[in-house]
């Protein structure tokens, strides 16, 4: 829903009426993940997309159908198996769309909930998408990671099934993914009949650049667009500035292991988090990396420099204690060999490591491998 929240608001705070589908889950190659959102506004505009193209006409009309009932759907899209470019994904993945109304009626608190995403603080909306009882569909529990579920009265049909989606969306939270979760009709854990899908709307994951240089500046702007909050660090206060690097959304003038490991002790980083370290100079580079590879819970860490510099960066930080299951957390040299020669293309490398690790790609080309395409 992150994407399509501005145009949200302005027809919820107008008192408009919105269809919204969302994808609450996937199978296969689905195009689009887990919480993406189309709008069927109130003039008849769509705004989002939840397969990139394959079945947004479907999904436009059972919006309008929605607007005009009031009652929920949660509906499956495929492969047609009479005719491809039928309602059905071309692309061979499966995905659930759960179309539902809202207006400052049906969710009161949404106003809220935007003000918490516009503020980066951490939020959850779980929505009741299946249940054998059709007047508890959607009905939701909106998750705060610091309060409490004391709810006057339970919200989707029972103390029990509250509390049993409080514990799991604020899990879901942590990590940061929307997912779909299943139940007995009175929230047993062992049992289905009762779903629940999580919107997790968490903090923008972080990206660390370390080394204020022009390829500092290109993955800083890649890193940006790829959805991430983007700090550069550097000691030299006449090239870390703001005027340098645009796109960052901040620059820090410190040695980059005191930031570093200040923001590990005030837990600014968590699993999600990654670490690219482009200053290729051992002053900086080693006790860096001393501090970043004993991180337990950074996704990914990164380091520029040619084969002789890794090779003598890899040898001081054994000489510093490093353990062998340390230094393989490290990739260096840092990103895909795609042959990339300027600091954009060598951005793109990065971020293609990055994104392969994220997802378990192999960095390969598609027409070289077989299988599923998502991971």
């Amino acid at each position: 829903m992150r994407d399509v929240l501005t145009e949200l608001m302005r027809w919820w705070r107008a008192g408009d009426s919105v269809g919204v589908g969302t994808v609450v889950a996937t199978f296969q190659s689905a195009p689009r993940p887990p919480g993406a959102s189309m709008l069927v506004g109130p003039d008849g505009q769509a705004v989002g997309s939840v397969s990139g193209g394959c079945v947004e006409g479907a999904v436009y009309e059972l919006g309008q159908q929605v607007l005009d009932s009031g009652v929920p759907v949660l509906t499956r899209y495929g492969v047609s198996d009479d005719d491809a470019f039928a309602v059905g994904l071309t692309c061979g993945g499966i995905l659930d769309v759960f179309v539902e109304r809202i207006d400052q009626e049906s969710f009161p608190e949404l106003g809220e909930i935007a003000d918490d995403i516009a503020a980066g603080r951490p939020v959850a909306v779980a929505t009741v998408i299946g249940h054998p009882d059709p007047q508890l569909v959607g009905r939701r529990l909106v998750v705060r990671p610091d309060a409490a579920n004391n709810e006057m009265s339970p919200r989707l049909g029972s103390e029990r099934i509250d509390q049993a989606v409080w514990d799991d969306a604020l899990g879901l939270l942590a990590l940061g993914h929307n997912g779909t979760l299943s139940y007995g009709p009175d929230g047993e854990r062992r049992g289905e009949g009762l779903q629940v899908f999580v919107w997790a709307f968490a903090p923008k994951p972080r990206m660390l650049v370390f080394g204020a240089i022009d390829f500092a500046a290109a993955v800083a702007k890649v890193g940006s667009f790829l959805g991430y909050q983007v700090t550069v660090c550097d000691a030299r206060p006449v090239f870390a500035t703001h005027s340098r690097f645009p796109d960052a959304d901040e620059v820090v003038v410190e040695w980059p292991h005191r930031y570093l490991a200040a923001q590990a002790e005030a837990r600014l980083l968590d699993g999600r988090s990654v670490l690219c370290v482009l200053t290729h100079d051992p002053k900086f580079d080693v006790p860096l990396l001393e501090v970043a590879l004993r991180l337990p819970d950074v996704a990914y860490i990164g380091a520029m420099g040619s084969r002789r510099t890794h090779d003598d960066r890899v040898a001081r930080l054994r000489e510093a204690g490093l353990t062998d299951e340390e230094l393989a957390r490290l990739a260096s040299p840092i990103g895909l060999d795609l042959g990339a020669r300027t600091p954009e293309e060598t951005a793109i490398s990065i971020a293609a490591e990055i994104i392969g690790q994220r997802w378990g790609g192999t960095g390969r080309n598609l027409a070289q491998t077989a299988g599923r395409i998502h991971h």
